[in-house]
């Protein structure tokens, strides 16, 4: 009987833990010079480090560390707290590690961990570069009051820039040459200061995130990684079309959105007009309060060459019809009762109600014209 409630225990673990337990690692070592000290190991969180085991190095400066894990994790190999080892191990990888408690960080051989071979190439390139930018930064200090220090800063300047960009170009190709290596994390967050991140490019970015999501879905790190280039690429599109609208003024982007009866209407159908592109809200009443002076000045500019084309941000199709009856809107009315997401982002939208006065060849003359000013701008345009 005991036999059959310990086969039954053991089916029920198996099956709660998707048939096996992860198989552990190991990790063992010889650290000259730290006879007695103690050694810790702690996975990298995100935001965090999670205690993982400890040893104390013998006599002979060996030591032997386990831990278990399902997938390639991020692990920090401590002596003290600034002085470590960053390690990216799978299961049941039997590592193997050789270093000096002096040098400990920077001197070290591991074997037995594809994953933490990478991150020390990783970190090594990074810092040779960081030295050899350090060396030129100091130049401009002993060099300084020579009367060629002009001609030797431009000199500086690029050489300094070449070495940045051979980093850029390692990286970037790093990212490229291992699309499914957790230890593209790490070269994706890898910085040159506070400031600036080594790698720039953003389809390689979107290349790892995209891969190392596929195959490590359930990663924290791999979800803040594929997060942020969600955001970095929906910032990187509005801050374009931020400087189309304020900087250059060029042509604003085309939209196709449905009417109410279902038609789709594009925005640059209406070339050859003044058009006042509204985004709004049925729900939200600093936009309604609007609806009025919208009655007013297209009631006062329709058959002089203007028009309204106004974009719901909507998604309950009811309300909003609700309001263009409510309102009398006999303008243009569309939106995808989606939000309308992509012409919200095409311009940059953060709140509403916002506008944009378009010519009759569609580019930007104004912006957020709000009460009084809509009726003031189309009066100057239409004297």
């Amino acid at each position: 009987m005991r036999r059959v409630l310990e086969l039954t225990a053991c089916l029920a673990i198996v099956i709660s833990t998707g048939c096996h337990r992860p198989k552990a690692f190991e990790i063992r070592g010889k650290v000259t010079n730290a006879s007695g000290r103690m050694i810790y190991l702690e996975e990298l969180l995100v935001n965090s480090v999670r205690p993982v085991d400890s040893a104390k190095i013998n006599s002979g400066g060996e030591f032997v560390l386990k831990e278990h894990t399902g997938m390639p994790t991020f692990y920090l190999l401590k002596l003290a707290e600034n002085n470590f080892i960053t390690l990216l191990i799978d299961s049941a990888e039997k590592v193997t590690i050789e270093a000096d408690a002096i040098n400990f960080a920077r001197d070290y051989l591991v074997d037995g961990s594809p994953g933490s071979l990478l991150v020390q190439e990783l970190n090594n390139k990074l810092n040779t570069t960081k030295q050899k930018l350090d060396s030129i930064n100091s130049l401009y200090t002993i060099y300084e009051g020579s009367p060629d220090i002009e001609q030797l800063k431009k000199e500086w300047g690029e050489a300094y820039h070449e070495i940045v960009q051979e980093q850029v170009d390692y990286s970037t190709n790093f990212v490229m040459e291992h699309p499914f290596s957790m230890a593209n994390v790490l070269a994706l967050y890898q910085k040159f200061n506070d400031e600036n991140y080594v790698v720039r490019d953003l389809h390689a970015l979107r290349v790892a995130a995209s891969a190392l999501n596929s195959f490590y879905p359930n990663s924290e790190h791999v979800k803040a990684l594929y997060a942020n280039t969600l955001q970095l690429i929906a910032t990187e599109r509005a801050d374009k079309v931020r400087r189309i609208i304020e900087e250059n003024a060029e042509n604003s982007p085309d939209i196709l959105l449905p009417d109410r009866e279902g038609r789709e209407i594009a925005l640059k159908s209406f070339r050859g007009k003044y058009v006042l592109l509204h985004f709004w809200s049925a729900l939200d009443p600093n936009s309604r309060i609007v609806n009025p002076v919208l009655a007013e000045v297209y009631k006062k500019y329709k058959n002089r060459g203007f028009e309204i084309y106004q974009v719901s941000v909507d998604e309950d199709r009811e309300k909003w019809v609700e309001a263009l009856e409510e309102d009398q809107m006999v303008w243009t009315n569309v939106g995808d009762m989606k939000g309308s997401v992509q012409p919200v982002m095409f311009y940059n939208i953060k709140s509403i109600p916002y506008n944009y006065l378009l010519d009759k060849e569609g580019v930007i003359v104004a912006k957020n014209l709000i009460g009084p000013a809509i009726d003031k701008t189309l009066s100057a345009i239409f004297r």
